[in-house]
């Protein structure tokens, strides 16, 4: 059964027509397979190219798995809004307060038609958008920055770009991993029914002085 807050908007692109589909249950995923060039190169690894993954994390409460994909079912694309790990400080702003956009993927051959953008748009197109704080961690180290063609320093400004278009500012964190390269960065979205105290509580956790 489609989840009730699921779009399925169809998309015509340079390469081809799409389906852009958000929150995708795992039936729907388990019929569906990545595109040939999905997959690690040399100085390359996306985040996520299994599909068991994406059904593991489509199987969770609030989580969102945004697809692009073909008519016969071929991923070309992706974008996850999940809870953070167990292990990570951001739960301790609050219970289910902050929902990390965890990856941005698009496949090597289908990048010239801005699908990350519209995958970034339909991952945060959420019935608790208001209630939550929607953050995104860069780490340079795993940009594909041989494909680009581009500095980190360059990329950084293009995500930087990418998510201020929906409302995203930059953070600073001491947060270890932010901190080792000048390059990674820490955005977030504070939803509009976010208390103040939570607000307070999330400078308080970005800087770990609530320990």
């Amino acid at each position: 059964m489609p989840h009730p807050n699921q779009k399925v908007i169809p998309l015509t692109t340079t390469r081809g027509s799409l389906i852009l589909r958000s929150f995708c249950q795992p039936d729907q995923i388990a019929e569906m397979s990545f595109c040939d060039d999905f997959k690690a190169y040399a100085q390359y690894n996306p985040i996520i190219s299994q599909k068991e993954s994406l059904i593991e994390v489509a199987s969770l409460p609030d989580h969102n798995v945004t697809l692009a994909h073909t008519q016969n079912g071929q991923i070309v694309g992706l974008s996850l809004l999940v809870y953070p790990d167990p292990d990570e400080r951001w739960l301790r702003v609050g219970p289910k307060i902050m929902m990390e956009l965890a990856a941005i993927e698009v496949s090597k051959s289908w990048r010239a038609d801005g699908l990350a953008k519209k995958l970034l748009n339909l991952a945060i197109d959420h019935p608790l958008e208001k209630e939550r704080i929607f953050y995104m961690v860069g780490y340079s180290w795993t940009w594909d920055l041989d494909d680009q063609h581009q500095s980190a320093t360059v990329y950084r400004n293009l995500l930087i770009h990418l998510f201020t278009g929906d409302g995203f500012a930059i953070f600073q964190t001491n947060e270890p991993n932010v901190m080792l390269r000048p390059e990674n960065l820490f955005m977030a979205r504070i939803g509009n029914c976010v208390l103040e105290k939570t607000c307070k509580q999330f400078k308080m956790v970005r800087f770990n002085l609530d320990i």
